[in-house]
């Protein structure tokens, strides 16, 4: 049986053909993996979250990004195009990198191929930035957004938020409505 050879590439090589492909990559230990195309509840939830982020922050110094924004996680050595982001780190609101290092917040939203690995390995290497006190997982199949913080102590907790509820997300001073994270979903 013959074994494949794994080819590993720099972070440099892979920013640099980042820059030209059509398509986006993720980049995790030198190894490149293409991101597909998200359905109209995907693009939906992530649209709802990046106005309700973006009205509740406008007057604040903190900058809400979309996916088209990389994360760099320099600890993990990763690149990850986070649904959606929020920094408030100085650096990242003045710098012209195609890419922060200081985001608080995070969101991905689930897709059921990658869930596994948005709680797993994906969530293990968000948990290197010291900057990062919350990671939010979106379900686009049912209302439930799970929401992990950063206690004090460095321990990571999970609260659940559910249809009839509401979302509080602590890092940015946000509480509004479960269902204004799903507006005009159709179920």
């Amino acid at each position: 049986m013959k074994t494949l050879k794994v080819l590993s590439i720099s972070s440099e090589d892979y920013l640099v053909g980042e820059a030209v492909s059509p398509l986006k990559h993720e980049y995790r230990r030198g190894q490149v993996y293409a991101m597909s195309g998200a359905k109209k509840a995907h693009v939906l939830i992530a649209s709802n979250l990046i106005i309700l982020l973006g009205n509740h922050l406008h007057d604040s110094p903190c900058m809400v990004f979309g996916s088209d924004m990389k994360v760099r996680l320099e600890p993990a050595n990763c690149f990850y195009y986070p649904d959606v982001s929020v920094s408030c780190d100085e650096a990242d609101i003045k710098t012209k990198d195609v890419f922060i290092l200081a985001p608080l917040l995070v969101i991905e939203i689930l897709f059921p191929a990658t869930e596994a690995f948005d709680r797993g390995e994906k969530f293990a290497d968000y948990r290197t930035l010291p900057s990062l006190q919350e990671y939010v997982l979106v379900s686009q199949t049912d209302r439930v957004i799970d929401c992990f913080r950063r206690t004090e102590t460095g321990e990571w907790r999970e609260q659940c938020y559910e249809r009839h509820g509401t979302l509080v997300l602590i890092s940015v001073g946000l509480s509004c409505a479960v269902e204004e994270v799903y507006r005009k979903i159709a179920w």
